[in-house]
């Protein structure tokens, strides 16, 4: 009996530890691409797949130092934003993809600007360098033969960017968001109104990534978090307005708004990711870092070859 009680306890350490191993801390924002990430858990899918998983809310800009730091292991950025990080020497690698945007992301503007030529020496808020909204405004820039040397950027956080542009703020004459703040701006056209998306410029779309080192040390909790993620997707197909409930709780939204948010954007399945994966990513990073390097927001192209590894959608 003690022999067989000391087996069981030395397996319940055992156990312990493994639970101790699978702990990991995940750096997102309230973007409702991201979202399928705190349904997961929220609804208990992490857990149900040995997964003990934090969310903290970073702002994009310093998601990368919390990585280097150990502040957190995963993280959910744009796929261009991996290219900064690792020309930044913060070494991370995209596991799979969440999402892409579908008129989610945008620039918005004063009333009686017409066209993104019009903003010619004008002041418009966006993320700091190294961000999707700034990678967004040089992307729509460099389409109609400008570049962020043509206007002055200042910096904004999406949230109250949008926000300045619905009080009317004085000396800011466009803003890079994204939903929710974005509808906010579709709700209330005669302060502002949404000047291009990315329906005009698909160029947004979001990946999950972690540092290598996590990865090698933990590649059963790496292959969970993608298909945590997966089954959070099936989730909200079976069960919209209860996903949507929970989803929406996280930022404040109800669900019927939220709703409303995530129809400007598609989360991608294990199907989508695999399609996306086999050529899509690399084509796009490697036109995203050239322009990442034309605008001065990287010095150097890092080895585009090793920032995916699409062992753990297979």
């Amino acid at each position: 009996m003690k022999k067989l009680l000391a087996l069981s306890l030395a397996a319940f350490a055992a156990t312990a530890v493994q639970a101790q191993e699978t702990k990991v801390a995940i750096g997102i924002s309230g973007w409702t691409g991201f979202a399928p990430l705190t349904l997961a858990k929220e609804a208990g899918i992490f857990k149900k797949n040995g997964l003990d998983v934090t969310i903290k809310k970073i702002p994009q800009k310093d998601r990368h130092l919390a990585i280097a730091s150990g502040d957190i292991q995963c993280a959910a950025t744009t796929v261009e934003t991996w290219v900064v990080w690792n020309a930044a020497g913060v070494a991370t690698t995209q596991i799979f993809q969440l999402d892409k945007s579908y008129g989610a992301d945008g620039m918005v503007v004063k009333p009686g600007i017409a066209k993104i030529s019009d903003l010619k020496g004008k002041t418009i808020g966006a993320s700091a360098p190294g961000t999707s909204p700034y990678f967004a405004l040089a992307w729509m820039l460099k389409k109609n033969g400008m570049s962020v040397k043509d206007v002055k950027v200042t910096t904004m956080e999406p949230q109250p960017a949008a926000n300045a542009i619905l009080a009317g703020v004085a000396d800011l004459d466009a803003a890079m968001t994204y939903e929710p703040y974005l509808s906010a701006v579709r709700a209330k056209p005669e302060a502002g109104k949404i000047l291009a998306t990315t329906l005009d410029y698909p160029m947004v779309m979001d990946t999950f990534g972690c540092a290598p080192k996590f990865l090698t040390d933990n590649a059963k909790a790496a292959k969970a978090l993608a298909d945590s993620y997966f089954e959070a997707v099936e989730m909200i197909k079976k069960d919209p307005a209860k996903s949507y409930e929970i989803m929406g709780a996280d930022v404040k939204q109800t669900g019927e708004a939220f709703g409303k948010s995530a129809s400007f954007l598609r989360w991608q399945d294990k199907a989508a990711n695999q399609k996306f994966f086999a050529g899509e990513h690399a084509a796009f990073t490697k036109e995203a870092a050239d322009l990442l390097l034309e605008a001065g927001v990287i010095r150097a192209i890092p080895d585009l070859s090793k920032l995916a590894d699409t062992t753990f959608i297979r």
